[in-house]
């Protein structure tokens, strides 16, 4: 694109004229480089489509992915969830209101998904045999993928935008925010935005347009009063929402809004799908966990607000009870992918998860579809109501649809946009002028109130008025201060091309906050429990109300309703029965009499203003290994520009054996960025370069890529040569690629058992577990030095008993069986509580034979409320007329997980009558998660 140089900081940018307008052209317009964007724009290039990528910051670090990501919330694998399982568990967090065929989209294309991501080098969780570790985060369903090294996601997606065969079919254009879509003939020709770095007005033609903007992030204030200080992604200001509703698109469930809970003062998620795998919980007070819903929904939240306003209060994300190796684990998740600057707030602090339990409380509110229900309405191919405008991502209403979720529909929207060729008529000039309007208005008048101000007071009203618990009269106060920020709005001052980002941003946010007030005041009941709580109407009505509200705007400029009926389910849910039917058309929604003086004869009704919003543009982020003083060399600008011809290993060579170590630690990065043939085996190389920062530089991008190196034999020369090396760093990489390339065996990995560094001994167990090495697991179980080890070690043997038993294993006779059980009953006299622990877990899946049995039981008084609850679990596979009287005295321990881990147990033994008798007297626990899973059982 052409650029300008912005005139001096005093002196405002001059409005551009229209007819100087830059003009693009393409195929398949992608508005919106995150999540859903990058794999809509990838797809419909691979279908052939010429495309162009518009983003307000830049591709390689913008949207909700930016900082990567820890873990997915909805994978639905084979062999651990089935599709229709995951159906009726979002129809059931949504309180039905659901179209089954979106959601169904998710959970059926979610493992293909998955393994696209992972041929992209997306990293994924798994065990040492290689299958996907999915862990169970609610009571039923196992969906959550965690990915220990999500930071590197967008960085992957990156990189395949730059391949050659994309580049010649993908045009990023970064620094451009569009403001509207264009329509021509009642469907989508185009859009109107602008540079928001030079200020030029930019005019798109094109064939389809996806919108792909994220959710409504800043649309609530934080309790911190800062403006950017948002639980979602606070460049995320509600842009493809009101650009979808000025295109005259349908959006749906706006009233149900986004609420979380996050730490106290911090705003960052309390990582609930983080650390309850660890085995953190939330309690109040007390210690008690007291959430009852199974999803992390509006009931639940209701249930967290409830708990957080009572004297049980405050609630807290218990991790203090968490041994080292978990609370280790955490802090390196936490700290760096969840948010970077999460340790720094507990320190300052002086809190520390080892000591102090993290107290938790409630967001602002947002419209997000990927974590609630609001957004635009779309169709199982990612279609919205206007004909080529599609929507993916947190923009679209798929509830809870997540991360993969806004894959799938950003590759389902690029699929089908891909059919449609660039719009070849006149663009429509009205719309054309508006838009230029919307954007230039602010350097009009320059000394005007700025930006922050007016959103600051904007946003206030939200909070006021329109955040639950909801009434009619807040709802309808609400109305008419949105309506007088229209001329504080009109009257916003901006300077340079920034600010005119920053002062769309406002109108977008304006437009999300009056769509958001006028459905919560049209829908008469309360449903979703604190997202759309109504004090003056407390009660569900499904009645009336078992419906979608769709809102659109009307010819006249109007915000108008209508009720659709939920179609008839593809996955029967008991406790509901959607028969589809007619909509019922509510028109216009208006204000109720407040506070006046007599009757009201005109509802303050929206007058159509234009609203648009722009990204915040982040700074680019120089390179890690970037230069600095004498490595400032001609050689590291060399690579820099290298790095964008898509160099073949031969070229980068020089590089990659040059004297100076920032310019081989800079060639390890591009070498990963670009990945010629060969890039394996000459990481592996470089694991034995004499410069410490580029030994681990190559140790990271080996694990980073793990998943798209072939398993050749010379990368696996190279990374056994690196076993021999004194680092620990290297040693631990090299192993870990070994195993999950299936590069080694035991006589490879075993050595690595005498290793002084705890890592590189950790690594050889799970290798060893990879091969199912029973007898050098069982050794190392004996003389191992290392608690942490040691427990791997338990869970190692687990998980070859298991592999041995699920291959029908002879019972006879089994050399595996006897060395499994044998160092199993040796590290149940281990002098640790923990390994102790971890040994009985493993019996509850290797087997649990009359001897241990009898240990088992008189564990259930041991000291430790760790080995307590692993006894329980021996029990859940041990003879039931010994094992359930036990285990029916285990609840009533102290200690809620015991009590938990015996009602699981017990669930195993539930054909025994005093089995059954048992978990009903557990039903009235006060523990939340011993209640649930008791009345799961019976």
């Amino acid at each position: 694109m052409t650029t300008s140089v912005n005139p001096p900081a005093d002196t405002p940018l001059a409005v551009p004229s229209l007819a100087d307008a830059e003009e693009l052209t393409c195929d398949v317009l992608v508005i919106g480089g995150g999540t859903a964007g990058t794999m809509a724009a990838l797809t419909a290039a691979e279908h052939g489509a010429n495309v162009l990528l518009l983003e307000k910051a830049h591709v390689r670090h913008s949207g909700a992915l930016a900082m990567g990501m820890d873990g997915v919330n909805n994978a639905v694998i084979p062999g651990r969830a089935e599709p229709d399982d995951y159906v009726a568990e979002i129809t059931r967090a949504n309180d039905g209101i659901v179209d089954q065929s979106t959601v169904r989209q998710t959970a059926t294309r979610g493992f293909d998904m998955v393994q696209r991501l992972e041929s992209y080098g997306v990293k994924f969780e798994k065990d040492e045999h290689g299958d996907y570790s999915v862990r169970q985060v609610h009571r039923s369903g196992s969906y959550v993928l965690p990915m220990p090294e999500g930071k590197d996601v967008k960085k992957v997606l990156y990189r395949q935008l730059r391949r050659r065969e994309m580049r010649e079919r993908i045009r990023i254009e970064n620094r451009v925010m569009p403001v509207r879509v264009l329509t021509a003939d009642g469907r989508a020709v185009g859009a109107a935005g602008f540079n928001t770095r030079t200020g030029q007005f930019v005019q798109v033609r094109a064939g389809a347009v996806i919108l792909a903007t994220g959710a409504c992030g800043r649309l609530g204030l934080p309790a911190s009063g800062y403006l950017y200080g948002t639980y979602e992604n606070p460049t995320n200001a509600g842009d493809g929402y009101a650009m979808a509703y000025h295109a005259g698109a349908e959006l749906t469930g706006i009233e149900c809004f986004q609420i979380n809970p996050l730490i106290k003062d911090y705003n960052g998620p309390a990582c609930a799908y983080v650390a309850n795998p660890f085995g953190g919980y939330q309690v109040n007070r007390h210690g008690e966990r007291f959430v009852d819903s199974d999803y992390w929904s509006g009931q639940m939240m209701a249930e967290f607000a409830a708990e957080v306003a009572s004297d049980r209060g405050p609630v807290y994300l218990k991790l203090s009870h968490l041994p080292e190796e978990s609370v280790s684990a955490l802090e390196t998740i936490l700290h760096s992918t969840e948010r970077p600057t999460r340790g720094t707030f507990h320190s300052g602090r002086g809190h520390d998860y080892r000591t102090h339990d993290i107290e938790m409380h409630i967001s602002e509110i947002g419209l997000c579809g990927g974590h609630s229900a609001s957004g635009v309405r779309v169709d199982e191919h990612a279609r919205t109501t206007v004909p080529r405008l599609y929507a993916a991502g947190d923009l679209a209403c798929v509830p809870h649809n997540y991360m993969i979720g806004a894959f799938v529909f950003g590759d389902l929207a690029g699929a089908d946009a891909s059919r449609y060729q660039a719009y070849a008529g006149e663009l429509p000039s009205d719309q054309l002028r508006e838009a230029h309007e919307l954007i230039y208005r602010p350097l009009r008048n320059p000394d005007g109130p700025p930006q922050p101000q007016v959103e600051y007071k904007l946003r206030r009203f939200v909070n006021d008025y329109v955040a639950p618990p909801k009434s009619g009269a807040r709802l309808s106060l609400a109305l008419e201060a949105f309506e007088r920020m229209r001329t504080d709005i009109a009257e916003m001052g901006a300077r340079t091309a920034h600010e005119l980002m920053r002062c769309a941003e406002v109108t977008f946010i304006r437009d999300c906050a009056e769509m958001a007030a006028r459905s919560s005041l049209a829908r008469t009941e309360s449903r979703w429990g604190l997202y759309h709580d109504r004090l003056d109407h407390p009660q569900r009505d499904d009645a009336s109300w078992f419906h979608h509200l769709d809102l659109h705007k009307s010819p006249s400029g109007a915000m108008e309703f209508t009720a659709r009926p939920v179609a008839p389910y593809l996955v029967a849910v008991d406790g509901f029965d959607p028969v589809g039917g007619p909509s019922r058309a509510l028109g216009e929604v208006h204000a109720e009499d407040v506070a006046t003086a007599g009757s009201r004869d005109v509802a303050p009704v929206a007058t159509p203003v234009g609203a648009t919003e722009p990204e915040r543009a982040p700074t680019p982020q120089a390179s890690a290994t970037a230069p600095s003083g004498e490595q400032s060399s001609a050689r590291l600008l060399e690579l820099v520009a290298l790095a964008d011809e898509e160099p073949e290993l031969d070229a980068l060579q020089p590089y990659l054996s040059d004297p100076v170590p920032a310019v081989r630690r800079e060639a390890v990065a591009v070498l990963t960025e670009t990945l010629p043939p060969g890039t394996g085996t000459a990481l592996a190389a470089a694991l034995r370069d004499t410069a410490a920062e580029v030994r681990a530089a190559a140790a990271a991008s080996l694990r980073e890529l793990v998943e798209t190196l072939p398993a050749e034999p010379d990368l696996r020369d190279g990374l056994a040569a690196a076993l021999a090396e004194p680092d620990p760093v290297v040693r631990a990489a090299a192993l870990d690629v070994l195993r999950a390339l299936r590069l080694g065996d035991a006589a490879l990995f075993a050595d690595s058992l005498a290793a002084s560094d705890i890592a590189v001994r950790l690594e050889a167990v799970r290798a060893l577990v990879s091969v199912d090495a029973a007898g050098e697991l069982s050794r190392a179980a004996v003389t191992e030095p290392s608690r942490e080890v040691r427990v791997a070690i338990a869970k190692g043997l687990a998980t070859v008993g298991a592999e041995r038993l699920a291959g029908d294993a002879p019972a006879d006779a089994d050399p595996t069986a006897d060395a499994i059980e044998g160092a199993l009953t040796g590290l149940l006299d281990d002098p640790d509580a923990l390994v102790r622990a971890a040994a009985y877990g493993a019996l509850g899946t290797t087997g649990c034979p009359a001897p241990l049995t009898a240990r088992a039981v008189s564990a259930l008084s041991a000291s430790a409320w760790q080995v307590r609850a692993g006894a329980a679990t021996a029990l859940s596979v041990a003879d039931p007329d010994v094992a359930v009287p036990a285990l029916a005295k285990a609840l009533a321990d102290p200690n809620a997980d015991v009590r938990k881990a015996a009602v699981l147990a017990l669930t195993r033994h539930r054909t025994a009558e005093e089995a059954r008798a048992a978990l009903a007297t557990a039903t009235t626990d006060s523990d939340a998660d011993v209640r649930a899973y008791a009345g799961r059982a019976l």
